[in-house]
């Protein structure tokens, strides 16, 4: 099977939704290089430190453009450390691999008072990955993301259902998707390790 290279950017509908074992997914897949454009918090065990013991392969990590340590939202965290997170601070890291972009919380997560997510995917000009996980309010925040998305133009590449997902939920949210929108499941994973994960990669079947 010819996998076809891609240069994604992945998102999320909140936060703690998934978005790195979704990455990791998507990393080991494709084989692609990996960027973690900003890493807020977590600074001993980051989301880059989680793919490179994810992912089988051996896998191309380009660093952080920021690692900032208070855990919380990016414009912040900067804050804290008297920065200011601008659009210009960033550029595609050259590879003529595949590369999995991850980004910070969803959408609307601030970089700065000015700058949020969402602007940081239409400078890189990505397709988007959209992760979403099932609890009280997903529907909701799904189908805001999904509209969000449109308006700015971003297209959807795939929409990952993090997990099992309630059919009435389902349903709801695959209805609001594009035609384009390639639609992947990924199981629960009780222990997250690289066997499990490569478990699920090998079972891929609409990507």
């Amino acid at each position: 099977m010819t996998i076809t290279p891609e240069k994604l950017f992945v998102t999320g509908i909140g936060t703690g939704i998934g978005k790195t074992i979704c990455s990791a997914v998507l990393t080991a897949y494709f084989k692609a290089d990996y960027w973690k454009p900003i890493q807020s918090g977590d600074l001993k065990q980051t989301d880059s430190m989680m793919i490179k013991h994810l992912v089988e392969a051996p896998v191309v990590i380009h660093p952080e453009r920021y690692s900032l340590e208070l855990a919380a939202s990016p414009h912040k965290s900067a804050a804290k450390e008297n920065l200011t997170i601008h659009l210009e601070d960033f550029q595609l890291p050259e590879t003529n691999n595949s590369l999995i972009v991850e980004g910070a919380g969803g959408l609307c997560v601030p970089l700065s008072d000015d700058v949020y997510i969402i602007d940081l995917i239409k400078k890189l000009g990505l397709p988007a990955v959209l992760v979403a996980k099932d609890y009280l309010g997903c529907i909701n925040h799904t189908l805001l993301s999904l509209d969000m998305l449109r308006k700015n133009k971003i297209p959807l590449a795939y929409f990952m259902f993090n997990g099992t997902f309630d059919p009435d939920t389902y349903r709801i949210i695959a209805k609001n998707l594009e035609a384009s929108t390639k639609i992947l499941q990924i199981p629960h994973l009780k222990t997250i390790n690289k066997h499990n994960l490569n478990k699920i990669v090998q079972q891929l079947t609409n990507i």
